[in-house]
């Protein structure tokens, strides 16, 4: 059985389109959860009074992305999940997308699976998955590896978001759920997607199925064009920052490889302090696919 499970907060309007789109999906077998942490601006209302097929939790508002997806999916797997696919809310959803991630997961039952990101109003790629290297921490947006014409549908990746991310059950059973101890908001979709690499899943960006994201409409990128002292620190250090350094570091000793520790900390600190100054806002379709600095 398929499982969707989205978190959402104070986000009405995304949450509703997205639905909406969900609806639209030429393959209907599958059940919705949306895990609403604590909205104020009536989500859950919105929810029970247009979209009754949902399966609707309602918690306090102290979760955050994490365990609130940890929730959804605990919940999905108690009423006999196979396969969850975890889906922001700031997205929409090609009318195929979850046929097409169906067949592929029928080529490869055991690998992760995420599709290409496409912007939501011109239909531009700009996302086709992510790898880290490990020498330098550069994260690299795997865009020159999307070639419509290919017979060579997909490629892997070392690390994927989990903004759209097909997850057998028997990952979750094998390596746990999305670290919420440590990583409560941004890194640990990053986080877990390494460790199902290390067990031995492989993580497949699938060319057929598309997704259409909002690449501006995040405090996160807000806080990178709207500079400020303010938003500097919140950058290094708020829940929401891209280059939050504590959540770095807890990263790079979890995840880099021994030999690459040292440099991939030293060189990963140093972007993270200087990269916030030198990304500008006209440079905002590059800061729509970047996961961390």
């Amino acid at each position: 059985m398929l499982f969707i499970v989205t978190p959402v907060f104070n986000r009405k309007d995304f949450t509703c389109n997205f639905l909406k789109s969900l609806r639209k999906q030429t393959f209907k077998d599958f059940k919705v959860i949306i895990v609403d942490d604590g909205s104020t601006d009536k989500t859950s209302e919105m929810i029970i009074d247009n979209f009754p097929e949902v399966i609707l939790l309602k918690e306090e508002g102290d979760l955050w992305w994490s365990e609130a997806t940890n929730i959804g999916v605990k919940h999905a797997i108690d009423m006999g999940a196979s396969r969850v696919i975890t889906i922001n809310d700031d997205t929409l959803l090609e009318e195929n997308l979850v046929q097409e991630l169906l067949d592929y997961s029928k080529q490869f039952p055991n690998n992760l699976l995420s599709p290409i990101g496409l912007h939501h109003e011109t239909s531009v790629l700009i996302d086709g998955g992510w790898n880290i290297n490990w020498k330098t921490a550069k994260y690299k947006n795997m865009l020159d590896l999307i070639d419509s014409s290919s017979e060579n549908k997909f490629h892997t990746v070392n690390v994927s978001p989990a903004r759209c991310l097909l997850i057998p059950v028997k990952v979750f059973e094998e390596i746990g759920f999305f670290d919420s101890l440590n990583f409560p908001q941004a890194v640990a979709d990053f986080d877990f997607t390494i460790r199902a690499t290390k067990a031995g899943f492989k993580v497949l960006v699938c060319h057929n199925a598309k997704i259409k994201i909002y690449p501006l409409d995040s405090g996160s990128v807000d806080i990178i064009i709207n500079k400020s002292v303010k938003n500097y620190f919140l950058h290094l250090f708020g829940r929401k920052g891209l280059g939050n350094l504590k959540w770095f570091i807890i990263f790079s000793f979890k995840n880099a490889p021994r030999k690459y520790l040292l440099t991939f900390l030293i060189f990963g600190i140093i972007r993270r302090l200087i990269n916030y100054f030198t990304i500008k806002p006209k440079e905002r379709g590059r800061i729509s696919t970047i996961k961390s600095l």
